[in-house]
């Protein structure tokens, strides 16, 4: 829940091209896929930020605070202050709420995430990382003997990070399934979804939308994993990738989203901090925000927002159909028919806690412009990309029109926003 009471509002950044793991920009770490995205929202619109909030989720040992790295390495004033933060798929728009709770009123705060998927740094399993820090700490050669005999060869092995929980070890691609087969979620409106946010994603290109919110890095301005080509049929055609065995898998490579590359950054300020950006920046109001954690057994690792939506709506009085625009992350096709259905569902709401009447969801709102199955992943950039896209759509559409922007994530959180043009 918003805790200022001073007006905040979000202006549009930047953002690099989204490319596969592997492909485009694989030469690139979370660093040096960054500091383009700072240095061009700095240049464009002459200003230095008065504090700098940046996340990425896969962790690398060369630093702790990567935030800080990026003030250093783009030369920037070194009397900003920088932090790092973390929420998995939610990273950046958490930047952002944070940014929003500690500026004052004539600051500006630059918020945003990257991730390289590319350059995932592995390490040692710990129980070799202990013994390997005990022999360096053996003095004497007798000592050291002592340790290699201490080894055990079972014990050596790297430690290759995943896309899984934790707690549980799945994917969420895996518990997306067990999602999809409580709520008897069939194949086709996944795959409807898909083809949807590819179609708009497209579209919005050819008719420029995407032209200042992208900085070209290496040569790159434009996303390369969007297809013009793709229909129903292709995406109809192949085969689940999560639950390969019992035949009733639903999740493919075509309605999931892709690991990907990229960085993305937007800006955060209150009334007198506006008041130094050009006239001609997207800007809205960020009006209120709910962050929500569930059980993931029991309700499913991305469901959160299907909480934390109909509380933020309840507090502002506000039905389905009040907002105009919907931005809602699609890490799968699944979880977005998911949400809608828990949205939708009455038991769901009681269970929530909320008893305003929200009425029917209005599935023509969402993700005019395309969502991450189209454009892709990056952990740590989505929400500040999905954040930019609303800032510009509610800013062409005029004054006094209203977003919701939906982020889950991983561990069974979720992040919205509602925002007011």
């Amino acid at each position: 829940m918003k805790t200022t009471v001073d007006t905040v509002w979000l202006i549009a950044g930047v953002r690099t091209s989204f490319a596969k793991v592997d492909k485009e920009l694989k030469d690139l770490d979370v660093i040096n896929l960054s500091l383009p995205v700072v240095k061009a929202m700095i240049e464009n619109k002459k200003l230095n930020p008065d504090l700098l909030i940046w996340g990425s989720v896969a962790p690398n040992l060369g630093y702790s605070n990567l935030a800080r790295e990026i003030i250093m390495d783009a030369g920037l004033d070194q009397t900003i202050p920088a932090f790092t933060t973390i929420m998995a798929c939610s990273t950046s728009m958490m930047a952002a709420i944070e940014a929003a709770s500690l500026i004052n009123e004539d600051q500006i705060a630059l918020a945003g995430g990257t991730e390289s998927m590319s350059r995932i740094q592995l390490g040692l399993n710990q129980d070799f990382s202990d013994w390997l820090r005990r022999l360096f700490q053996a003095k004497s050669f007798k000592e050291k003997i002592g340790k290699l005999k201490d080894l055990k060869f079972g014990n050596i092995r790297l430690f290759i990070p995943s896309v899984s929980n934790r707690s549980t070890g799945l994917s969420m691609g895996e518990h997306s399934e067990i999602t999809t087969k409580r709520l008897d979620i069939k194949r086709k409106p996944q795959d409807e979804i898909a083809l949807k946010s590819h179609q708009n994603y497209i579209k919005a290109r050819k008719d420029g939308f995407f032209a200042d919110l992208i900085t070209p890095v290496k040569g790159l301005d434009r996303d390369t994993i969007p297809r013009e080509d793709t229909n129903l049929e292709k995406l109809s055609s192949l085969n689940p990738v999560f639950d390969k065995e019992s035949g009733n898998g639903t999740l493919t490579a075509g309605n999931s989203s892709l690991l990907t590359d990229g960085a993305a950054g937007l800006w955060v300020c209150k009334e007198k901090g506006k008041e130094k950006f050009p006239k001609d920046s997207y800007a809205v109001k960020l009006i209120d925000w709910e962050i929500a954690a569930v059980n993931i057994e029991e309700d499913g690792l991305l469901m959160a927002t299907t909480y934390a939506i109909p509380r933020l709506l309840e507090r502002h009085k506000l039905s389905y159909n009040e907002i105009d625009l919907w931005e809602i992350h699609e890490a799968f096709g699944a979880q977005v028919v998911a949400n809608i259905q828990l949205l939708e569902d009455k038991e769901h709401l009681k269970k929530v806690g909320t008893s305003f009447d929200f009425g029917e969801f209005p599935r023509k709102n969402i993700n005019p412009n395309g969502g991450s199955i189209a454009i892709g992943h990056p952990f740590a950039a989505t929400g500040a990309r999905i954040i930019n896209q609303a800032i510009k759509e509610l800013a062409k559409r005029g004054t006094g029109k209203r977003a919701i922007v939906s982020v889950c994530a991983d561990g069974g959180l979720g992040t919205v926003m509602l925002l007011e043009s």
